[in-house]
């Protein structure tokens, strides 16, 4: 009963501002006056709560850690930046180094900073993170412009030769450009490194780093991160739509 009463007065409500609308033309001032103060005051309210309704309905949801994981999956995750909005959605003119949060760091040696970045939102059917990040580049002089995400502490937990890792990404451009992943990990006083070059042919690319040939001291490992490496970055717009990890195990043989 409740329910098809606030339906009716709604009907009325919408009723009451179509006759205004209508009789505008004609009413007088300090009628149309009163009206408009009383219009401004629902159009703030109505406009909130479509702004709230927009943040919760949209696809996909904020958070979200759903993606494809291969088989034999026993860690996975998608940094901070691609699931919640940032406390600072974005960065112009960045320094050479350049946090965007705790987990993701652009690094360049370019003197004229004509560089930028900032956090969007995700919100066609085909992606599953909630966010992504596009990285602007104009005039650029440097030599290395790269994007650094630093893996958590739980990624090193009982990591082993026998693990792959695999980076998944979702990255698009305007102009043609080449982009090398390179996984790093920390054991002890050393760093090993595997190099892979990115297929942005494909609408999404995965890499799996094989650490099997890897010299790692198992039992000292203390950090894992990721550098993105942008090749001649000038004049372009780059869109990182998703960014994913796995760890599996290879299959037997």
């Amino acid at each position: 009963m409740g329910r098809l009463l606030d339906r009716y007065i709604q009907r009325r409500a919408v009723e009451r501002w179509r006759q205004a609308l209508r009789g505008a033309p004609t009413a007088p001032e300090p009628q149309l006056r009163q009206q408009r103060d009383d219009a401004r005051k629902l159009r703030t309210h109505l406009q909130m709560l479509i702004h709230e309704a927009d943040s919760r309905l949209a696809r996909p949801r904020i958070g979200s850690t759903q993606f494809p994981k291969p088989l034999g999956t026993d860690w996975c995750w998608r940094p901070d930046l691609w699931r919640g909005p940032l406390a600072r959605p974005g960065v112009a003119s960045a320094a050479r180094k350049a946090q965007m949060d705790r987990q993701v760091t652009l690094f360049h040696d370019c003197s004229l900073a004509e560089i930028a970045m900032r956090q969007t939102r995700n919100s066609r059917d085909k992606d599953l993170a909630a966010y992504g990040m596009t990285v602007e580049v104009f005039g650029f002089s440097g030599s290395f412009l790269s994007l650094s995400v630093e893996l958590p502490y739980e990624a090193a937990q009982g990591l082993t030769k026998q693990h792959l890792m695999r980076v998944d990404t979702l990255i698009e451009a305007e102009q043609p450009l080449e982009i090398f992943a390179r996984l790093n990990i920390q054991h002890g006083p050393n760093a090993e490194q595997v190099l892979r070059k990115l297929d942005l042919s494909a609408s999404t690319c995965s890499v799996d780093f094989d650490l099997a040939h890897l010299p790692l001291n198992e039992s000292r490992i203390e950090k894992i991160w990721l550098d993105l490496i942008f090749e001649n970055p000038q004049m372009n717009r780059v869109s990182l739509r998703d960014l994913t990890f796995c760890r599996h195990h290879r299959a037997d043989l």
